[in-house]
């Protein structure tokens, strides 16, 4: 029996101090811990709308994984109603990093506006095992629509017949075409302004610069004239050439100018019943007549001294 006890306390202490080695040693090993950490450039995301662009910008970003282990993130964009595309999940190894690229893609025409773009990745894996912690990081960023400059010009008339020292005021329609509000530089081309004035007009331009709404109703512009006091015999034809051009464009690096030409007609001063071409061809016709008249009466008045010789 002293025996049987002997071993039995031998085996207890054998077994106790096995147990005091295990633990501590199952103690000092690391639980591993997924960690993430998202950032992105650029923080702002321009993207051209105007006709012709491609309507997408984009932003860098970069996962890095601080880990002694290997992770897979899953990744996720909110964009704020734009349409948006990402990698779905990425692998980082241990103490590195990987980029990625986030595109953004707008509609034509929008108005110039600011949206939010957000990034997340969230660790899914770490080590190929599911993660014993959630880990999770984002980035925001800010996508600008840009401001574009589109205009039109119309004239109300592009063609007008006038007298001579007759005021006319010429109305003309500027359509802002662009994404957002933007003044409209207005006037006469110097080249047709100082033709009309030497033919002899007079020129006022009330306003020289309009602020219009964008894809909506037009500005009207007027352009006050007065024909020639005096015009001649003859009919003459002139141009005007109004133009109107984006202030915004003018200020980032390029006029965007419209132009629109109309035709001002000034009648001649005629006689009273008859114009000068037709009263031209009655004097020469008359003229005609009355030569051949006295012609005429010669060869007569010759005739008749030969039939009486003592006359």
């Amino acid at each position: 029996m002293a025996t049987r006890k002997s071993t039995f306390t031998v085996l207890f202490i054998y077994v106790a101090s096995l147990l005091l080695v295990a633990v501590p040693a199952q103690a000092q090993t690391p639980i591993p811990t997924a960690a993430i950490s998202i950032t992105c450039q650029p923080a702002e995301i321009k993207v051209d709308v105007k006709p012709g662009s491609t309507l997408v910008g984009f932003t860098t970003c970069t996962a890095s994984n601080p880990t002694s282990y290997i992770e897979k993130v899953a990744l996720s964009v909110t964009s704020d109603g734009l349409a948006a595309a990402a990698p779905g999940d990425i692998y980082v190894g241990p103490g590195s990093e990987e980029d990625f690229q986030v595109v953004v893609r707008a509609q034509p025409f929008m108005t110039m506006q600011a949206r939010t773009l957000k990034v997340e990745g969230t660790v899914q894996e770490i080590s190929g095992l599911p993660p014993a912690n959630v880990a999770t990081s984002g980035a925001s960023m800010i996508v600008s629509i840009t401001q574009f400059a589109l205009l039109q010009v119309e004239a109300v008339e592009p063609f007008v017949q006038l007298m001579p020292k007759t005021d006319k005021d010429f109305e003309f329609k500027v359509y802002n075409l662009g994404n957002q509000y933007d003044f409209m530089n207005v006037g006469i081309s110097e080249n047709s302004r100082e033709s009309l004035e030497d033919a002899g007009f007079n020129i006022n331009i009330p306003i020289s610069k309009v602020n219009v709404e964008p894809m909506v109703a037009p500005a009207k512009v007027r352009i006050q004239v007065r024909t020639p006091k005096t015009q001649g015999w003859t009919d003459a034809y002139h141009t005007l050439d109004f133009y109107a051009e984006s202030d915004f464009s003018c200020k980032n690096g390029g006029c965007d100018r419209e132009s629109q030409m109309i035709t001002i007609y000034v009648r001649g001063i005629y006689l009273p019943g008859f114009e000068i071409i037709p009263a031209l061809s009655m004097v020469a016709l008359a003229a005609a007549i009355a030569g051949r008249r006295f012609i005429n009466a010669e060869d007569e008045e010759e005739e008749w001294r030969e039939a009486a010789p003592g006359l």
